[in-house]
């Protein structure tokens, strides 16, 4: 099949789809041929010119709103999107949130709470109402966005780690389960990325010396920090016939920045 058309047909929701690398992912599932239902939850006008931009390279999409740890409003998103598009064949669980770079002895339950409810249990939810329609079409495939951190457990960074771990672990749960069903489910794991939250880290990370992600681009592996098409295309070929053999892995997408992981 023609890359360009090896999505062609099917519906894809990706989380978080207006901005940073959900939009990429979007754009990126839109140009090979699905219809997309791009996620928001608070920057309605990003969703809206991601849905533009779609729209204007000959894609279909829509914007539909939803905190991804809202059970209600994710429930009507999926009756929107099924309704609007058809049963939903890719979910690209994307929507994320940062901690606030605290020990743990300095951070409150409630932001642990947050981050697990965004990262994981929000994930859960939406993934067991898509599921039944799923499992009738005539592939699946569910792609979890992560993150390096998940393994490298970092200092002060508890509760994101904590909820990236509980993404992948599900992750590698839903592979087993849904096998027979003919959906795959993997995981994609990021390094530092140039998007707005990888700005944000980065100014952190280097006391601002460094104000945006790309300031880093000649110190990094292939003399650029990881674009947010970059993962896209990660995402893209994981849907794709091409990796129709394919469940239960984690590709970690940093350069070959780090040499080991566990």
């Amino acid at each position: 099949m023609d890359v360009a058309n090896s999505a062609a047909g099917r519906v894809a929701l990706v989380t978080g789809g207006g901005r940073g690398i959900g939009r990429a992912i979007a754009r990126a599932l839109a140009a090979r041929g699905a219809a997309v239902a791009v996620n928001w939850s608070r920057d309605e006008q990003s969703a809206k010119d991601t849905v533009a931009q779609i729209e204007s390279e000959g894609g279909r999409a829509i914007a539909v709103r939803a905190p991804v740890q809202d059970h209600e409003a994710v429930a009507a998103m999926v009756e929107q999107v099924v309704a609007e598009l058809g049963a939903i064949d890719i979910l690209v669980h994307n929507a994320g949130i940062a901690s606030r770079g605290n020990t743990v002895a300095d951070t409150p339950v409630a932001e642990v709470e947050k981050l697990l409810g965004v990262h994981a249990i929000g994930p859960h939810h939406l993934t067991g109402l898509v599921l039944p329609s799923m499992r009738g079409c005539a592939r699946g495939d569910i792609v979890m966005v992560s993150s390096v951190a998940a393994h490298q457990l970092g200092a002060n960074g508890a509760p994101y780690n904590m909820a990236k771990a509980a993404l992948e672990a599900l992750a590698h749960t839903l592979a087993k389960e849904e096998a027979a069903h003919g959906i795959h489910v993997n995981i994609v794991a990021p390094g530092l990325v140039a998007t707005d939250m990888g700005d944000r880290l980065t100014a952190a990370l280097t006391g601002g010396a460094a104000r945006q992600a790309s300031d880093l681009d000649a110190s990094s592996p292939f003399g650029h920090v990881c674009r947010p098409e970059e993962i896209a295309d990660v995402v893209a070929f994981l849907v794709s016939p091409a990796a129709g053999y394919l469940t239960g892995q984690r590709i970690v997408v940093d350069g070959g920045a780090q040499p080991h992981r566990p």
